[in-house]
């Protein structure tokens, strides 16, 4: 994968440009309409919804803490809470989630946040060679390897994602 850093600079490409990590980025054309961030990023770059993955926070015993799951599923709370080492887990308020991390509902990337949350990945993502996300804004993805996303994040990998994992599920966009 070429490094691509052209004008989408972001708090995320900036990250991954300052860690030396090789990705690529695809921009689109982003729909106000789309039900669905996530899906609609898969259908638009022509991607299998598998690859794709929506960041979503949650709260989790008061603090919040990062999911990332692919688009093709949805978030288990009570998985990510457990691999959080807790029994519960509630979709984070939406302004809180803006505030915590910099970036717009719909362009939340796992990457460059403001403050950095503990991070669970769904496990999915290492059967995978590379795996997409939001580069930081609407109608930007990022494309890299699971391994490079895992270690910039200091996050853990679990089956959070009804792909993985059944229980009680929320959907959300990224």
């Amino acid at each position: 994968m070429a490094r691509k850093n052209t004008s989408q600079g972001t708090p995320a490409t900036a990250a991954l440009a300052a860690a030396g990590v090789s990705y690529t980025l695809h921009p689109y054309s982003h729909d106000p309409a789309a039900a669905s961030y996530g899906l609609e990023a898969a259908e638009v770059l022509g991607v299998d919804p598998a690859r794709v993955f929506k960041t979503l926070m949650v709260e989790v015993d008061g603090r919040l803490a990062v999911g990332v799951v692919p688009v093709s599923g949805n978030l288990d709370l009570k998985a990510i809470a457990a691999a959080l080492g807790s029994k519960k887990a509630a979709m984070a308020d939406p302004a809180a989630a803006e505030r915590r991390t910099g970036y717009v509902l719909g362009g939340i990337s796992p990457l460059g946040q403001r403050q950095p949350s503990p991070t669970v990945i769904d496990d999915s993502a290492l059967a995978l060679a590379t795996i997409l996300v939001s580069g930081g804004r609407r109608g930007l993805d990022i494309e890299l390897g699971p391994t490079d996303l895992i270690r910039l994040t200091k996050a853990i990998t679990a089956p959070i994602s009804t792909v993985a994992a059944s229980a009680k599920t929320i959907t959300g966009g990224r």
